[in-house]
């Protein structure tokens, strides 16, 4: 098992990681809960919503990096 050398990493780039993973991850566990709920709109609209903010922070950091 080796370590990962995380020095390279700024302070900014890691709380904007973790701002979004904190948003993220959330709102589609929320939307998987709510299809077991059979509440498909809102399951379906959650999980969306989850994948849009992705795409958003795919976007930022591609035009930031």
């Amino acid at each position: 098992m080796t370590y990962v050398d995380t020095s390279d990493i700024s302070a900014q780039m890691f709380i904007t990681v973790l701002l979004l993973l904190l948003i993220i991850a959330p709102l589609i566990s929320l939307g998987v809960l709510r299809l077991f709920q059979s509440k498909k709109k809102s399951g379906l609209l959650l999980i969306t919503c989850g994948i849009a903010v992705y795409a958003l922070f795919q976007i930022i950091m591609y035009i930031y990096s």
